[in-house]
């Protein structure tokens, strides 16, 4: 079988990654990678960390790229990629524009699809905006569903998916961590070498998300710097998206504050190392809001809702919204209250236990008869 890998982010990149290794390693499988670049610096940094060089590259980032940008020339450049790779089927990621467009050439392709991170849902269409209609129309599409937790297998049966196609594997992010996290792990980023770990509190954060754009990015950068200044004890990290609303929001309101590091994106290795050796991770992130418990820190979510409520639920993940008085008050209690903060650093993880690439090669071996037995499904 051909299989071909499609994602364009560093998110997506970074879960995907492991599993086209997983792939390639299966003696019946012929593993592809196209990569849509919809980041290109940032996903060039994934794809370096984990050895991965793409069949294609369709390098469609634009400066102030718009959605419908995005998009129509992930569209366009699907078309040559899928008539000459000739994949038998295409597997795309979460809920990015890449996932929803590499779906849906698929599909006019006559291409099977399968959707990895399946079955998470706000079920409102504006939170995350345009995640959530991405990957509810990604769904719809799809012929195999990889699910990181039973809820979201639980989703997909209430919109009607066929169960014999849906599989829980949890989340691809744990392998990564399982292969970029090490104790010895020196920084190339060398003023993360220098933090004081241990002696303060050190607080990793990123907002990037396009519907925090505006008023609540506002209000999460002045919270921010009221954290840092009431704080002596805080040093706060913020590898600073290239988004250029996001850069100027930083610009106008977080730098200068004290003990805040603005530094620019980390590669996917320095990010996890960071993130655990970090006391508390502040972000608008989807696949924070899973990496963060698997390395035992607790997260502040700072959006209205989340599509993952097995960490809310959990006790690792509080949401905080996007007002700046409740990200302060929030942030403050975890920073100087020891039981409120060990109550979140011991919860358990519900995303996977790092074998989520091997259960969805499985899967795809069984569908297509390459095993005989239905693989069995991971249960938190």
């Amino acid at each position: 079988m051909r299989i071909m890998s499609v994602f364009g982010t560093r998110p997506e990149a970074i879960k995907m990654c492991p599993l086209v290794k997983e792939l390639a390693a299966r003696p019946g499988i012929e593993s592809l990678c196209c990569v849509t670049a919809q980041h290109r610096q940032m996903l060039d940094s994934v794809l370096e960390v984990f050895g991965v060089t793409p069949d294609r590259d369709l390098d469609i980032m634009t400066p102030r790229q718009t959605l419908s940008g995005i998009t129509s020339k992930c569209l366009l450049g699907m078309d040559e990629a899928v008539d000459q790779l000739k994949p038998d089927m295409i597997l795309v990621h979460g809920d990015t524009s890449t996932t929803f467009a590499g779906a849906l050439s698929a599909y006019y392709h006559q291409v099977a699809v399968g959707h990895v991170e399946a079955g998470l849902r706000t079920y409102d269409k504006y939170a995350p905006f345009p995640e959530e209609m991405n990957r509810v129309l990604t769904s719809s599409i799809a012929d195999l569903h990889f699910c990181p937790t039973a809820g979201n297998r639980e989703n997909l049966l209430r919109e009607g998916r066929d169960p014999e196609g849906i599989f829980i594997t949890g989340n691809t992010v744990i392998d990564a961590l399982k292969t970029t996290v090490r104790k010895d792990f020196r920084f190339a980023t060398g003023e993360l070498n220098r933090l004081p770990y241990g002696e303060k509190k050190v607080l990793l954060v990123t907002c990037h998300r396009r519907e925090n754009y505006g008023e609540p990015m506002k209000n999460i950068m002045l919270a921010l710097r009221q954290i840092a200044e009431e704080n002596r004890d805080v040093e706060l990290v913020y590898p600073v998206h290239l988004s250029p609303v996001v850069r100027e929001a930083v610009d106008r309101y977080l730098r200068g504050a004290p003990r805040v590091h603005l530094i620019d994106p980390l590669p996917a290795d320095e990010m996890h190392n960071l993130m655990d050796r970090c006391y508390l991770v502040l972000t608008d992130s989807g696949g924070l809001q899973e990496e963060a418990p698997a390395l035992g820190k607790p997260v502040l979510v700072l959006r209205r809702e989340t599509e993952r409520p097995e960490a809310v639920a959990a006790g690792t993940v509080k949401l905080a919204g996007v007002v700046q008085d409740d990200i302060v008050t929030m942030a403050t209690r975890l920073i100087r209250d020891k039981r409120a903060y060990d109550e979140m650093a011991r919860a358990v993880n519900p995303y996977g236990d790092g074998n989520a690439c091997r259960r969805i090669a499985d899967a795809i071996e069984w569908r297509y008869g390459l095993r005989a037995e239905r693989p069995a499904g991971y249960e938190a």
